[in-house]
């Protein structure tokens, strides 16, 4: 016969109490009679009664569970990142739901309307954009957000990241000082803030101290895969340009083998650096020059922050600004 599943109103009938003292024994609450602690415990042994994690996160309003949105599980950037969330969030008791978005707009919507159908208590949001439908979904729920390596223009939601505009210019600065006169900025879509604000700006500050024309034919928009790199390759060589500047790692070991196969040397007749510094640059041959990003740490204080908000403790500043820096490495000259 199947076991029945033991719930907290057979331990309350049984011994004798209310539901909201077993509750309190479950929970370790200290205003319980010792005499009527004992009881209950007793009742609890002898039925083998589990408190299940959900139902207690619903006495409490707490599933101490945190959803999180991932556009792309298996890109290196986006799973360091989730590792760090991971980690905290394991020193802070929270569980974690991972879901994944496919970077989709309308998948985002409705991954985010299960999270908190399942009454998660905070999210963090790892999204390429934030659309306007995705941040009307964040204010309506009153659920704590957090973005991680993502950026919000209006700074409604937490947020924590590295000065992209900053480091583009820094990466774009080396690569025009290195002689390049035609330096590409290969990105992902330019609706993304990160891109089409943050780094663009860096991107076009550089060229501008260094006596250098924006041209709209250096731009090249791709989605963040090694196919896409490969195949933007001839497109890139034909624009004139002699550099690269490249968004996402995964995209501009592509560029790089697309190079490699059409016989241009790297870095001798052409110059890449790419913006994430995940282990594919270390994988890469040439090894690939790249800003270097706190990974684990963006993910790492993302998952702090929200527990901060969930807890509606004191915070200086929702909007988190991170170290970086450029590890030079065979991509460039």
């Amino acid at each position: 016969m199947e076991k029945q599943t033991i719930t907290i109103y057979d331990v309350a009938r049984e011994a004798d109490v209310s539901m909201a003292t077993v509750s309190r024994v479950v929970n370790g609450n200290p205003n319980v009679k010792p005499a009527t602690r004992k009881k209950v415990l007793e009742v609890i042994d002898r039925l083998d009664y589990r408190p299940n994690a959900v139902a207690r996160g619903l006495a409490s309003k707490k599933t101490t569970t945190v959803g999180v949105i991932i556009p792309d599980v298996s890109n290196i950037f986006f799973s360091s990142l989730a590792r760090g969330i991971d980690d905290v969030a394991t020193m802070y008791k929270y569980n974690i739901i991972l879901a994944n978005s496919d970077g989709n707009d309308q998948k985002e919507v409705n991954v985010l309307n299960n999270l908190l159908a399942k009454q998660v208590d905070g999210i963090i949001f790892m999204g390429h954009h934030i659309t306007d439908e995705i941040r009307g979904e964040f204010s309506r729920s009153k659920t704590p957000v957090v973005l991680a390596g993502s950026i919000d223009p209006d700074e409604q939601v937490g947020s924590v990241n590295i000065d992209y505009s900053a480091a583009t210019k820094d990466a774009t600065d080396i690569l025009a000082k290195n002689g390049n006169k035609k330096i590409a900025f290969v990105s992902g879509a330019l609706i993304d803030p990160i891109n089409g604000k943050n780094r663009m700006s860096g991107y076009k500050a550089a060229l501008s101290e260094n006596g250098l024309t924006y041209s709209e034919g250096l731009i090249f928009e791709a989605e963040y895969r090694f196919k896409d790199g490969i195949n933007l390759a001839e497109r890139i060589r034909n624009s004139g340009a002699t550099a690269a500047v490249v968004t996402d790692d995964e995209l501009a070991i592509g560029l790089l083998d697309g190079m490699l196969d059409a016989g241009v040397k790297v870095p001798e007749e052409f110059e890449i650096i790419t913006s994430n510094n995940s282990l594919l640059t270390d994988v890469a041959r040439p090894k690939l020059s790249s800003v270097t990003q706190p990974l684990y740490d963006i993910g790492a204080v993302a998952m702090r922050l929200l527990t901060k908000l969930m807890n509606k403790e004191e915070i200086e500043d929702k909007t988190v600004i991170l170290p970086y820096g450029i590890d030079k490495k065979g991509s460039t000259k």
